[in-house]
């Protein structure tokens, strides 16, 4: 324990000594903002849900037990984007008489504790309060929610393992899709289905304070410590010894020469290609994101598991998926070599083109993986091409803002040992492409209707892409006029 206190003290040091420390602390009051926010609304949807089913043959509080499977589901997807592995600079405390195995458990721990488990309790909480303490009580609400408590750590370590495999192999992403596959064909394909009345028992059993299942769900969430403690074992030691995997051989180097007509900034489009192609970290984030648009595109066109708001929400979670994996990070990559870069004039002018132009192309791969669920009707044409225009336009400028202020290197190829390089200004903009383009649609939509607001999407879009050329100056001459303080920032960040 006091290993685990030491680290988290000396994280908060390295987060106050950040040189985005002082960005971070204004974008925490929106991020608490937003946290308020949703939680206003699980709260919400809580106390209607228990009335909404309070007159029903069945308590309120039994079908939602039913249905635990799919809000595990659910808060799995949900994790995608916001949950990232766990990271610990390793090396220096190498030197100290400490166990390896002792910075991975802190690690889970930590992955544990965090506060994004208890998220859920907003909508529980009331939930559990209005159905089931008129029934059991005091004691029947507290054990139901320390069994809710338990499913979301598991979900927690789950989602650590499938993010970790897939990480290392790309099509470890199918694990996931077979699971929650099959678990949907339990559900669905029988009349009857055993798999509800079991998690119908499961609910139940944690408002009775059944010591066998909560002895089971215990077992199974060390299961998952134990497999999550291994691979980050295998991974931490890989990192700082250096293991390569000598078993790929390149058989064909591509030099992109059909991108050369377009002068420098051809050329720093291959560079952002090879980046994106050949670089482990970046390879990978490439490859999972692919295959999450792949496997969602397949949900939308194929199910009808997800309607109305839900499907629009992964609609544009599929167009947006991709800008916020690498953009909101956009610069790190770079400050690896950004010496080199500044040595050009104008340089990273044609970087900035360059990476817009890569990322505004990118969207024809989920605009190609949706064309199956507009040729079954699930998604119209204009709307697909509405969020084709809308991302790479408004939400690409709210991104490509943080190249003036990133000053924070991302390493290349180390994941579990590098430093904590997420902040709260990157966090704030990654979680603001997801709720603003969504309010604004559901907004437009209830105003105007459908076929209006995807028209209006489309000229807004349009606007930003069409003068994409002077923002991106106006974003140059911000980040030269923060040069020093940047280059200081990426110099002091890199890895020893």
């Amino acid at each position: 324990m006091n290993l685990f206190l030491e680290l988290r003290r000396h994280g908060k040091l390295a987060n106050q000594r950040n040189p985005m420390y002082e960005k971070s602390r204004f974008a925490k009051f929106w991020i608490y903002l937003m946290v308020v926010f949703w939680a206003g609304y699980l709260i919400f949807f809580g106390i209607t849900f228990a009335f909404a089913f309070s007159e029903g043959a069945q308590e309120a509080y039994h079908v939602l037990n039913g249905g635990l499977l799919f809000i595990l589901a659910l808060d799995f997807v949900i994790r995608l984007p916001f949950q990232k592995t766990p990271s610990q600079e390793v090396k220096p405390y190498m030197l100290l008489p400490i166990k390896r195995s002792r910075l991975i458990d802190c690690l889970l721990i930590r992955s544990g504790l965090d506060s994004f488990n208890l998220f859920w309790f907003f909508f529980f909480v009331p939930f559990a309060i209005l159905t089931i303490a008129r029934f059991y009580g005091v004691t029947g609400v507290l054990t139901y929610l320390i069994g809710i408590w338990l499913l979301m750590l598991l979900n927690n370590y789950w989602f650590l393992l499938c993010r970790m495999l897939m990480g290392e192999r790309f099509w470890w992403f199918l694990l996931p899709v077979l699971v929650y596959g099959a678990l949907g064909a339990a559900f669905f394909i029988p009349d009857e289905s055993p798999l509800f009345d079991f998690c119908i028992n499961v609910g139940e059993s944690f408002i009775l304070g059944n010591w066998l299942t909560f002895a089971v769900t215990l077992a199974i969430i060390a299961l998952f410590y134990l497999l999550d403690r291994y691979i980050i074992g295998k991974m931490i030691y890989g990192e700082i010894n250096k293991v390569e995997d000598t078993t790929v051989q390149v058989k064909h180097v591509s030099e992109y020469r059909f991108l050369e007509r377009y002068g420098q900034v051809g050329e720093y489009m291959k560079l952002e290609l090879k980046m994106l192609l050949r670089n482990k970290i970046c390879k990978r984030g490439l490859y999972s994101a692919g295959g999450v648009v792949l496997v969602f595109s397949a949900l939308i066109a194929f199910t009808d598991a997800y309607q109305g708001g839900m499907k629009d929400f992964l609609v544009m979670y599929n167009f947006a998926l991709f800008g916020i994996l690498f953009l909101s990070t956009i610069m790190g990559y770079e400050g690896n070599y950004i010496d080199g870069l500044m040595s050009r004039k104008e340089s990273i002018y044609s970087l900035l083109q360059a990476k817009y132009a890569i990322y505004s192309i990118g969207q024809v791969i989920p605009l190609v993986m949706i064309i199956p669920a507009i040729i079954m009707g699930k998604v119209t044409l204009l709307t697909a091409i509405s969020w084709f225009f809308f991302i790479p336009g408004f939400v690409y400028f709210g991104m490509f803002q943080m190249a003036v202020y990133n000053n924070r290197t991302v390493d290349m190829n180390n994941k579990m040992t590098q430093r904590n390089v997420g902040t709260g200004m990157q966090n704030l903009i990654s979680s603001a492409v997801f709720i603003v383009p969504l309010l604004l649609y559901f907004l437009l939509h209830f105003l105007t209707g459908e076929t209006t607001t995807a028209w209006i999407f489309i000229a807004i879009g349009l606007a930003f892409i069409l003068t994409s050329r002077y923002w991106l100056r106006n974003v140059y001459n911000r980040f030269m006029k923060r040069r020093y303080k940047n280059m200081e920032g990426f110099r002091d960040s890199r890895q020893k």
